[in-house]
C-alpha cells in the first residue's frame, strides 16, 4: 500500500496468514527511500500496490508485526479483495 503525504512517499506492507494470525499485520513501513524499496520489493514479487493515502496515514501509526485495528478490518478487507481480482486476472 501507498501514500503520499506533503510530497513525501510513504509504503506499508501488510500480511495475513490465514488460520495463523486474527487479522493483518504490518511487516514493512517507511517514508521516501524506505518506502520507494518497500515498493521496488514489492513490484518485483509480483505484488499488487494499493494507493489509499488515508489508510497509510493511518497504518504507519502501528508498530512492525502490530495486527491492524479492527476499525480498520473494513477497508483492508476491501483492499485485499482487490488484490485477490488482480492476482486472479492476471492468471488469465
Amino acid at each position: 500500500m501507498s501514500g503520499t503525504e506533503k510530497g513525501r512517499k510513504k509504503a506499508i506492507a501488510l500480511r495475513y496468514q490465514k488460520g495463523k494470525n486474527s487479522a493483518p499485520r504490518v511487516t514493512a513501513k517507511g517514508e521516501g527511500a524506505v518506502a520507494e524499496k518497500i515498493l521496488q520489493i514489492a513490484k518485483k514479487a509480483g505484488v499488487s500496490i494499493k494507493k489509499d493515502n488515508d489508510l497509510v496515514e493511518v497504518l504507519s501509526r502501528l508498530d512492525l508485526n502490530a495486527e491492524i485495528p479492527p476499525d480498520t478490518y473494513a477497508i483492508v478487507a476491501e483492499i485485499l479483495a482487490w488484490v485477490y481480482r488482480m492476482n486472479q486476472s492476471s492468471k488469465g
